[in-house]
């Protein structure tokens, strides 16, 4: 039994395994031999055996699965869309920065470049949302959803670009009320002709109360600041900034916690009531195109690249303002934000002409919600952080257009049902905007901050 055992383990000694395997167990007599630790010796000896003979194969067999993994990723993200033929903007605006230094270029390619990866960043936050469930799928929607806006902010308050910052925050806002959702009510109303189309007048409702929370908080340092009533000259408006900012995060964090939790059905759209259900067939079908970790790579490496452009893209505005001879206003308020909607008004668009009027709306006044209530105060403690006076006084002009689109919006949803005239109105709206914008110059500045 022992020259068996000893001839069993010799891993060269294939063509007698069959015998030894074909043996009956009354064979094995002696347990001390057949324990099982020899038995797991005896296994990890021929698998051993076998092991350098497999293992090139093995190698690069997982080559080739990494690399077609990685191929079938960059095939995914980087050509499926037809507007990412606009990505070789980037790294040509980057490059015409340090060869040629022409702002106005710089600029114009720095916008152009952004569009694809905001509308790539999306996407890549969609197919994470596959993985999370419907309620982190939301609030990851809502935080990537406008982190482009952010990123320019963010870029532009790091140079003490104050005002730039606040024009293209409350340019985002005007975008998504006025021209997002009066695109979305024109597509809509024309596809759908006969009949009018209905949304969740509800949740359009707290999203309308929400706003005006926003104005609120604007409202008051302007009126604090040109009126010359503040306690304290230069500080007061500033510190009431940051207490009403701190004041809307917690309402917006409530905000969150009451869709999330309490109104879960309504914050995912998938499963809201009346034509959305005709739909939810075609959104249950619907697979993840990459993996979760792909997805959360793909997340940060837009995110980084977004970065660069932006400070490329702020660094050059008052060069592209000289060099266009436009206002650095209608730069910020209608240029910027148009950019940084623009995978927002394809969706809310799209999504209007399949009659699915309440993700539309969502989008567009979600959108708005979440930067007058979040976006806006984050900035101004991220300024507090900087040592940056960023406030809320967004000064009348600015403050009265906000409150003024809000109402006309706020008038528009009370009904619950849209129309292509609606959405028309809407849109000559903000051509009024834009137009107010282009001929608006900021009034100067004084010392009083400190």
């Amino acid at each position: 039994m022992t020259g068996k055992v000893r001839f069993s383990l010799d891993p060269h000694s294939s063509p007698q395994m069959g015998s030894m395997d074909g043996r009956s167990e009354h064979e094995f007599e002696d347990e001390s031999l057949v324990t099982p630790v020899n038995l797991s010796r005896r296994s990890n000896g021929l698998n051993g055996g076998y092991h350098g003979s497999f293992s090139t194969a093995e190698q690069d067999t997982n080559i080739r699965s990494l690399n077609d993994s990685l191929w079938r990723t960059l095939k995914v993200v980087l050509f499926t869309s037809k507007i990412n033929i606009l990505m070789p903007c980037g790294p040509l605006a980057v490059f015409i920065h340090h060869s040629f230094d022409d702002k106005g270029w710089v600029f114009f390619l720095s916008l152009l470049g952004i569009i694809p990866l905001a509308e790539r960043l999306g996407f890549a936050t969609e197919q994470l949302a596959f993985f999370t469930g419907p309620t982190v799928g939301g609030l990851l929607n809502a935080t990537f959803g406008n982190a482009t806006e952010l990123i320019i902010s963010i870029h532009a308050l790091k140079g003490g670009m104050i005002r730039v910052v606040q024009q293209s925050l409350l340019g985002s806002i005007l975008s998504n009320m006025l021209l997002v959702l009066g695109c979305a009510f024109f597509s809509g109303g024309i596809v759908f002709l006969k009949k009018e189309q209905v949304f969740d007048k509800a949740a359009a409702v707290v999203n309308s109360g929400l706003l005006l929370m926003a104005v609120m908080g604007l409202l008051f340092p302007a009126v604090l600041h040109s009126t010359h009533s503040e306690v304290h000259y230069g500080k007061s408006e500033l510190a009431l900034s940051r207490f009403s900012s701190c004041i809307m995060l917690v309402a917006y964090a409530s905000y969150l916690v009451f869709q999330l939790k309490d109104q879960r059905d309504s914050y995912d759209p998938v499963g809201e009531e009346g034509c959305q259900n005709e739909g939810s067939t075609d959104d249950e079908d619907e697979v993840a195109e990459i993996s979760k970790w792909e997805a959360i790579t793909w997340l940060a490496i837009l995110t980084v690249w977004i970065s660069v452009l932006s400070d490329y893209l702020v660094d050059a505005i008052q060069g592209a303002s000289v060099a266009w001879n436009i206002p650095v206003a209608f730069i910020s308020v209608i240029l910027l934000p148009i950019v940084g909607n623009a995978a927002e008004h394809a969706s809310a668009i799209i999504f209007a002409m399949k009659d699915k009027l309440d993700i539309s709306l969502g989008v567009a006044i979600g959108s708005s919600t979440q930067i007058s209530m979040f976006g806006i105060p984050f900035c101004v403690v991220v300024g507090w952080i900087m040592g940056q006076p960023m406030d809320l006084n967004f000064q009348l002009f600015e403050t009265a257009t906000l409150f003024i689109t809000v109402l006309v919006v706020a008038f528009m949803l009370q009904e619950g049902t849209s129309n292509y005239f609606k959405g028309l109105m809407l849109m000559l709206c903000y051509l009024i905007v834009a137009a107010s914008f282009f001929v608006h110059v900021d009034p100067p500045v004084d010392d009083k901050k400190p």
